[in-house]
């Protein structure tokens, strides 16, 4: 902390902001939780709760995994490969990312419910987006789908194409190149992406309460209860999903640190 001894101007302005910048942070959350203590596990046995609770994560698994199979193959390519385009699609990319996310659900229920004809389409399959749990995969996978790519495509970036070309020089195929080396070195960035494609798509609302309201994920059925039932009712329900946030954000710290100690 020897810098705080500096006496500049500029270091205490600094340290000023800092501390308000961690109070604007900190006192929603520890309100919330200290203000709604005693409601807490009254909301963990909730069966509504848990139910929506883990339609949001179990949605936001086959969102991650969707996501997972798409967005490495198409991030490999486009670190890899150059064409005529390149530069507007990679800011297509970051599009959901950019529009609100009521917009994004609008835009999915004009070509999934089944009055139209991609919609309609896979109604014939037997696949329904509205009100269904894969409306809420598809407005997850779609808000989410920029964390996945661009995490993959920093993570093929990092790794040198010349070991690539070793690989390929003592006789081993693409394919096989992408496996053993590319893929294992490129690993935890990937890892990352899956862990904030998840976390992004867990929390998603806007998109989601378009296409499909039912089944409730958690943010929707949160947004329920303080509608109908007010902020008393909602505290608890609100504290207890910050605390899994938290619990989240923990294990993806853990994970991403034991995953570069591996690689290390």
């Amino acid at each position: 902390m020897g810098w705080i001894k500096q006496k500049s101007p500029f270091i205490a302005l600094s340290l000023v902001l800092s501390v308000l910048m961690v109070l604007f942070l900190l006192i929603p959350i520890v309100g919330t939780l200290a203000s709604s203590a005693e409601g807490i596990p009254n909301a963990l046995t909730d069966q509504r709760t848990l139910s929506a609770i883990w339609t949001s994560f179990y949605c936001a698994f086959i969102a991650t995994a969707i996501m997972l199979l798409l967005g490495v193959p198409f991030a490999y390519l486009f670190t890899r490969a150059e064409f005529r385009g390149k530069k507007i699609l990679d800011s297509l990319i970051d599009i959901p990312i950019l529009i609100p996310h009521n917009t994004a659900g609008i835009a999915l229920f004009a070509i999934l419910a089944p009055s139209y004809p991609i919609g309609a389409a896979f109604a014939s399959l037997g696949i329904g987006f509205v009100d269904t749990i894969w409306g809420i995969v598809a407005a997850m996978a779609f808000v989410s789908a920029p964390f996945m790519i661009r995490s993959a495509q920093e993570a093929f970036a990092s790794v040198s194409t010349d070991m690539e070309k070793t690989g390929r020089s003592l006789g081993a195929t693409k394919y096989k190149v992408f496996r053993h080396v590319t893929l294992p070195l490129a690993s935890r960035g990937i890892l990352t992406g899956c862990l904030l494609t998840w976390a992004r798509a867990v929390s998603e609302f806007g998109a989601v309460a378009i296409i499909a309201y039912f089944p409730k994920t958690a943010p929707i059925h949160l947004y329920d209860v303080f509608v109908i039932q007010g902020l008393s009712a909602a505290l608890p329900v609100n504290a207890l999903l910050i605390i899994l946030a938290i619990v989240i954000l923990i294990v993806f710290r853990v994970t991403v640190f034991k995953s570069k100690k591996l690689i290390q």
